[in-house]
Parts: structure tokens; C-alpha cells; sequence
């Protein structure tokens, strides 16, 4: 067994040890020595106290001001207060009761310095709070031998920690663990490690949690951010090459076939980038190994058009094509989007077409066998679904082209299920997002995928101009908000109107995927609940927009209800559609051009900008209205400014990405697993990713089993754990 995998309940006391698994989910030694320190302290240059938040578990370094005994109000006895500044003469008061005081008062003497950690509060004026800990623990430093210059540069460790676990408590816990470290088996090899001179894997350790100075620190992290990114690529390198190995029926283009025809009806001219896409698409398509490419393009840049072409191009070849979708509703847009395109070429052989079928899960019983039976027999030649696509009982007579629409709602594994249902070989796979990806992101998310991007939106899209509506602060912006819904639907157009939530109801598709960090609310202040469709539409119809044809839109609706809706809201039969983040993606009504969305700072910023991309579609100026509560300067209204300053998908996906955890890269975040990166940032370590990714490709191909390096190999399966290395064999 490596150190590394030893349990901690061997390495330390048992207390400990249990404590660090509760509260942390630290179970083994390789676990510790990863739990880096979250940040530094300069004994010397003190720590602020301006940034604390009220019921955070803060820690502070700083130096005792002032002790004072005070007798307690209402009853007998004293209590102990101890003022606390940093380098900034920021003020934190600790308060300590009881034997507690009399500990604190013979060792909290004037001029001390520590660290205090405990549950931050506040009273006085809210505007002036007095921030105070009470009972915190604490740890002072002490004198060294070293020169006073050594021990004031010295940086102190800071540990992300917890309740009932301490900073110092971990860094006790880790100190245990490096004085019997010993060597370690070190994952990247010895001439690359020389190559980019980066010190061994038991250097780097100690250096990152007991450097001497910062140059310690910002060596060590070099090191072990370039392990993650080298481990994170091996494993994609090593996807993208058992994807190559294995076996496909080439679907080459065929002259005077449905794609052909398709072209000729085409009622505009594609763009220079869905041609160049197209071609290299269909090039993939006539390969004897599985295509693997990602499809991005901002909203409305036409993805759906290559998407369908790359279909029939399949279809002319005697194979099948199935389009999975994240919701019934996008679904069955995407249904009706494309027999709608293909007019009689979707009539199956009547017309010397192809048969396009839907699945979804609450399809009635005899929809569902017949559309089961189509896709089985190959009587459809494309199908749409959901989720049900990928049950087992599903089947396909030659599946040649699975289509993903907005990946970034699939786990890698559903995402590869469909694969299994090619028979022998395996179908070509285009995945499809509107969420721009940044070019690290790219490579580490989607690393086993070639990418194209659609930059160039098609003639006919008209600008959007977005705005925030601040509610709160001026009221009067929102009451000119549905003055201007009404103006618009005068004009003849339509609108959406988009909350957070269904109704009354629990976990629905309302709640959004992420929330902006700021959700908690300004100043600590608990937030009311997200407005619901059902209340939106509710106080609308009787309100401001009474007399107009309001209509309901939500994941909870039946399917047949659901699309009727859609149908008459396509139609021009209703005036303001209220809905949930259903109508996110895919759904193209061109008649609408505006969109409200309502406590838009409870929604992500690409989230936000995939919205907005609903309007705008048929040459109307697009208009959309972020309404939120929060005042200006705070980081909830900031990303709704941000939105409202651009409309470039890329820029905007950096923003998003820097405010959000970056999650579990290998697309399982849904496992509930911790996310695999420490130290890595996808945005500010560009170079770092690049390197690794060469230096993965250059080691894989001389030693595609990694057989000459057991240590690295030992890193992918604990990255990957016993699940996803069985998957890994699979895909």
C-alpha cells in the first residue's frame, strides 16, 4: 500500500482522525497532505478583518490591543473582553466567559500575536458593526530562535477548515504526517520533471504546508497544480485514444440523397462558419473510427441547422440518427424545429424521406411502444428524446450519429450510454452547447472531443439590448417594465416572462443549477423565497397586464399540456408566456422580442445569456429586462451588470466561470464526489494545461498503458475511482 493510501486512523490519534473524516471527509494520508492551505499569513504583515461575514467560521491573525475585565449585566461576576487589530488597525473584540476568561486573560496579554478562529458575529450600528468572536480558540505565536526579521517573514499556513476543527488543528495533523513521511512514488517522471524543473512530490509537500518563505510556496504549488493538470490530461489523452481505436461504419456523403435535397430547399444561405463546420463534420462522418466533436456557438449562431444536416447525412448512408435533449420541452421544439425544416422529407418513404420520431418518459404507454417500435425496425430515421432514450429497452436497427444538445446538462456517462446501442462498432458522436467554453476549459472538460466553434450568428438576428431593473431601489423602473410588455404586445409581438421557481412545490425544475454566489442575500439577511410562475402570472393577470393572454409554462405540466402551450405561444395565440428556465434553449419563436426575468440574480450569468437568447430571433430588436433587488456595488448586482454590458457568450463564460466553483472536470459532478481540482484554476493556469496536455500526449504515446509508470497510473484510478475507471474501459 502507498503512504498515501494509509488511513489516517493509522497516521493519528484516533480523536483526530475521526474528527478530520466528520467535519472534512479526510479519510487518508493522500487526502491530508492534498488539503492544502487555503492561504498564507505574515506573522509580520497581519491579516484584514474588514472582509468578515456575519456566521462564517473565520480565522483572524492578529495582535492583542487591549484586555478588559467587565462585570456582567443582571448578575454576579465577570466577563473577559479582548480587543484584537491587524495590520490595518481593523478592530475584532473575542469574548470569553467563565474559566474560559480566566485561561484567556493569562495567556491574551498585551502585544501578542496569533490566530483566533471562531463563529463570526456583530452588534452596534449596522452600519459600524463591532465584529466579535465568542469563545473563539486560538493559537499565539511563539518566540523562535531564528532572528526576529526570519520569524516575522515566516509564512504561517491557513487551512480551509470547519466547525470543530481549527486551522492549527490540521496543521498539527499534517506536521504528524511529514515527520514520517519518508519517499514518496512520485507520478510525474524524472525527465519531465527536469525538463520544467519542478521538485519531486515530497519537496513540493513540505514546501506548501511548512515553507520557509513565499518563493517555497509559490514553488511547490507550480508543482503539484501541473500534477493535476498532467493527471487530469493523461486520462482525456487516454480517452481520445481508446475512443480512435475503436471501430465505426463510415457514413460518407452521398450525391443527390436527402442532404442534397435538404440544401436545395434551404429558404436561406448558410454561413461561411456552418459550411466550414458542415465540411468538417462530414468529413469525420466518412472515418472508420468514431467522430468525437463538440459543437459550440453562441446563441442562434445556427447549430441546430449543422446538427440536422449532420443527421441526414447519416440517414443517406443507410444509418440512424437520435438527438438527445435535457427536457421534454426542448424535446419536442426540437421535434417540431426539425420536421418543420424537412417538411415532406419528414414524411418517411412517402416522399422518399425519412421517418423523425419523439421519445420522451411521459409519453403515454401506446405512443411510447410505437415510437419504440420505429426506432427499432429503422422505420425512423431520426430520433428525438430525453433521457428515455438511453433506458435499456430502447433499441435502434443502426444508430450511426448520436447528437447531445447542451452538453453541460449531461454527465459524461449519459452522454456515453448511447453508445452502447450501436451494436458492433460504435456511432459517431456530436455534442452540441450554447454556453461558449473558453480554449482551457475546451481542452480540460472536454478534452476527448475535437472542437468547432460557430461564431457568425445568420442574417436576419437582430441585436439584443439588455438592462437592469432594479426593484427595489426605484420601483418605478419596474412599473415601467410592464408598460413597456404592453407596448410591445400593441405592436403585434410576443413576451417572455422568466421566475425562478414553479410554485409550491419542491426540488422542480425552477431550482436553479447554480445559484450566483451572492444568493445568501445583502448583509447576512435572509432572502425571501424565489418568485414562482404561478404567482408571477397570478399578480400580472390581475395587475398590470390584465386584458392580455397570459399563459403558464413549467417542467411539471403534462407533456401533452406542455406542448399545446408551446404550439399556441408559436402560433400568436398567447401575448406574455410565464415560464420556468424550460425555455432556455432551443425554443425559437421569432415573434418574440422581449424578455423579463424576474430575481434575475438567482440565476448564472451564462444561464442568463442563454435566456436572452430566445428573443431577438426574426429580425425584431430583442429586449431583456434583468429585475433583481440588489443594490448597485454589491457581487449579485455586478454579475447582472456584467450581463447587461455584453453580449459576447465568451467574455461572459470567463465571468461565470471565475464567480462559480469550477467543479468536477471529468462532467460527474452529479456523483457527489469532491472536485479534483486543488490548486488548478481552468482560467489562470492556461499555460500550465497546455504543457501538460503535450507532455500527457508525448508519455501516451510511447506508453499507451502507462505499464513504465505505475505511480501515475495509480493517481488516474484514484482520480477516477473504481467506477469511472470501469466506465473509462467502456467508452
Amino acid at each position: 500500500m502507498s503512504r498515501f493510501d494509509e488511513p489516517l486512523a493509522k497516521a493519528l490519534d484516533p480523536k483526530t482522525a475521526k474528527l478530520l473524516e466528520t467535519v472534512l471527509d479526510l479519510t487518508t494520508v493522500g487526502d491530508l497532505l492534498r488539503h492544502y492551505p487555503r492561504r498564507y499569513a505574515e506573522r509580520g504583515e497581519l491579516t484584514s478583518i474588514d472582509a468578515l461575514e456575519v456566521d462564517e467560521h473565520a480565522t483572524v491573525v492578529g495582535e492583542v490591543s487591549r484586555v478588559m475585565r467587565k462585570p456582567m449585566r443582571n448578575r454576579g461576576g465577570t466577563w473577559l473582553e479582548v480587543e484584537v487589530v491587524d495590520g490595518s488597525r481593523n478592530k475584532i473584540y473575542l469574548s470569553f466567559f467563565g474559566r474560559a476568561s480566566h485561561v484567556a486573560e493569562s495567556r491574551l496579554k498585551q502585544g501578542r500575536r496569533g490566530m483566533f478562529a471562531g463563529k463570526v458575529g456583530s452588534y452596534g450600528r449596522s452600519d459600524r458593526p463591532r465584529w466579535q468572536l465568542a469563545h473563539p480558540d486560538f493559537e499565539l505565536f511563539e518566540e523562535t530562535e531564528g532572528s526576529a526579521e526570519d520569524f516575522a517573514a515566516t509564512p504561517v499556513p491557513i487551512y480551509p477548515a470547519g466547525k470543530d476543527v481549527t486551522p492549527w488543528a490540521i496543521r498539527r495533523a499534517v506536521g504528524v504526517v511529514l515527520d514520517t513521511l519518508g519517499p514518496l512514488d512520485d507520478p510525474l517522471p524524472a525527465p519531465l520533471r527536469a525538463r520544467h524543473r519542478l521538485p519531486d512530490l515530497a519537496d513540493a509537500l513540505v514546501a506548501i504546508h511548512r515553507p520557509k518563505d513565499f518563493s517555497d510556496v509559490s514553488r511547490a504549488q507550480r508543482r503539484l497544480k501541473f500534477d493535476e493538470a498532467f493527471v487530469l490530461q493523461s486520462v482525456l489523452v487516454r480517452r481520445r485514444m481508446a475512443a480512435a481505436e475503436w471501430p465505426a461504419k463510415p457514413r460518407p456523403r452521398s450525391e443527390g440523397g436527402l442532404l442534397a435535397r435538404f440544401d436545395a430547399a434551404l429558404p436561406f444561405q448558410l454561413t461561411e462558419g456552418q459550411r466550414e463546420v458542415g465540411e468538417e463534420i462530414a468529413g469525420d462522418l466518412a472515418r472508420s473510427h468514431p467522430m468525437h466533436r463538440l459543437l459550440q456557438g453562441e446563441v442562434g449562431a445556427g447549430k441546430t441547422v449543422v446538427a440536422l444536416r449532420a443527421m441526414l447525412q447519416v440517414v443517406d448512408a443507410g444509418g440512424q440518427a437520435a438527438l438527445l435533449a435535457p427536457t421534454e420541452v426542448l424535446a419536442q421544439q426540437h421535434h417540431r424545429s426539425i420536421t418543420g425544416m424537412l417538411g415532406d422529407l419528414a414524411q418517411g418513404g412517402m416522399f422518399g424521406g425519412t421517418g423523425v420520431t419523439l421519445l420522451t418518459g411521459s409519453m403515454g404507454a401506446p405512443t411510447r411502444r410505437a415510437a419504440m417500435l420505429e426506432a427499432a425496425s429503422g422505420g425512423a430515421g431520426i430520433v428525438v428524446g430525453t433521457h428515455a432514450l438511453l433506458q435499456d429497452k430502447v433499441q435502434f436497427a443502426d444508430l450511426g450519429l448520436v447528437v447531445v444538445d447542451e452538453q453541460h446538462r449531461f454527465g459524461v456517462e449519459q452522454r456515453d450510454a448511447l453508445r452502447e446501442k450501436a451494436g458492433d462498432g460504435r456511432p459517431h458522436v456530436l455534442v452540441m452547447t450554447a454556453t461558449p467554453i473558453p480554449r482551457t476549459v475546451a481542452m480540460t472538460v472536454f478534452g476527448d472531443l475535437e472542437v468547432s466553434t460557430l461564431s457568425q450568428l445568420p442574417a436576419g438576428r437582430a441585436p439584443i439590448s439588455t438592462h437592469v431593473v432594479p426593484a427595489a431601489d426605484k420601483p418605478h423602473y419596474l412599473e415601467r417594465t410592464w408598460e413597456r410588455v404592453r407596448e410591445e404586445v400593441g405592436l403585434g409581438r410576443q413576451v417572455y416572462v422568466v421566475c425562478p421557481r414553479i410554485g409550491d412545490l419542491e426540488g422542480d425544475e425552477g431550482d436553479l443549477e447554480a445559484p450566483g454566489p451572492d444568493a445568501s442575500g445583502a448583509a447576512g439577511d435572509e432572502r425571501r423565497p424565489p418568485l414562482s410562475v404561478t404567482e408571477v402570472a397570478a399578480v400580472l393577470t390581475e395587475g398590470p397586464l390584465a386584458g392580455l393572454r397570459v399563459e403558464i409554462l413549467h417542467g411539471k405540466l403534462p407533456p401533452e399540456e406542455k406542448d399545446a402551450v408551446m404550439r399556441s405561444f408559436a402560433k400568436g395565440e398567447v401575448d406574455v408566456l410565464v415560464a420556468t428556465t424550460v425555455i432556455e434553449v432551443g425554443v425559437d419563436v421569432p415573434n418574440s422580442s422581449v424578455m423579463v426575468i424576474m430575481d434575475a440574480d438567482r440565476f448564472g450569468v451564462s444561464q442568463l445569456h442563454q435566456l436572452r437568447g430566445r428573443v431577438g430571433r426574426g429580425g425584431l430588436p430583442g429586449l431583456c429586462l434583468l429585475v433583481t433587488e440588489f443594490p448597485a456595488g454589491t457581487p449579485a448586482r455586478g454579475r447582472l451588470d456584467a450581463v447587461a454590458a455584453t453580449l459576447d457568450g465568451f467574455e461572459l463564460s470567463r465571468v461565470d466561470l471565475e464567480q462559480r466553483r469550477e467543479g468536477d472536470v471529468l462532467g460527474v459532478a452529479q456523483s457527489g464526489r469532491r472536485s479534483s481540482l486543488k490548486l488548478l484554476q481552468l482560467l489562470r493556469d492556461e499555460e500550465v494545461i497546455v504543457t501538460a496536455r503535450e507532455e500527457a500526449e508525448l508519455l501516451l504515446a510511447d506508453d499507451p498503458d502507462l505499464l513504465a509508470h505505475p505511480a501515475l497510473n495509480a493517481e488516474i484510478d484514484k482520480l477516477l475511482g473504481d467506477e469511472r475507471a470501469e466506465f473509462l474501459e467502456k467508452t
